[in-house]
């Protein structure tokens, strides 16, 4: 079972209507001792990374969080949660990775926010990616971007400058991109998540 980090700041209808295209269960976690009783997380998010960590303090779900051993998913904003810092609003986040969240440099030409399909190229070997195309694409919507370190990157994406698309530390998973809004590759990546 799934369990879905649900603190008030989440896209949580497109996720929970791919979830349940795909038949894989899920259940809400709005407080710590919820968390109990599932296999897995994930950690949606839209909108200001400084905001979203205040109401997962709030919730009480933020420091629980750290201490998860099962897999845990951050999508998007739910991603930049799990870094150290973001520049959007000068944000101390989790630190679950020792990476920073970044904007986009608004002096270059590029269209801020980043919106639309973006190829991404995955490490193969890692099973997020089973059956998905080492070179594909999914679906972004974001102002900000987790530095590129290639000790945590498992694919990445190009937008004027090279950043992490999907980052992987022990148990914890984060994806800039929107598996739920991706078509039948961000299905796959949901789907091989729920096998975790």
């Amino acid at each position: 079972m799934t369990g879905i980090i649900n603190y008030g700041a989440g896209n949580i209808f497109s996720l929970t209507a791919a979830l349940n295209r795909l038949n894989i269960p899920f259940g809400m976690i709005s407080r710590p001792e919820e968390l109990e009783g599932y296999d897995r997380y994930i950690i949606p998010g839209v909108g200001h990374a400084g905001a979203a960590m205040e109401k997962l303090k709030l919730s009480g779900l933020a420091e629980s969080i750290k201490d998860i051993k099962l897999p845990v998913l951050g999508i998007c904003v739910g991603m930049q949660l799990l870094t150290s810092f973001s520049e959007e609003g000068n944000s101390t986040l989790s630190g679950i990775f020792p990476l920073k969240t970044l904007h986009f440099d608004v002096k270059s030409n590029l269209k801020i926010p980043h919106t639309g399909w973006n190829k991404v190229f995955s490490d193969p070997g890692n099973p997020l990616f089973n059956k998905i195309n080492e070179e594909e694409y999914f679906y972004f919507v974001h102002s900000f971007f987790i530095e590129f370190n290639s000790k945590f990157t498992v694919a990445s994406a190009g937008y004027g400058t090279k950043f992490s698309a999907v980052i992987q530390k022990d148990n914890f998973y984060g994806m800039q991109f929107h598996p739920e809004k991706s078509g039948s590759a961000g299905e796959q990546l949901l789907t091989n998540f729920s096998l975790f």
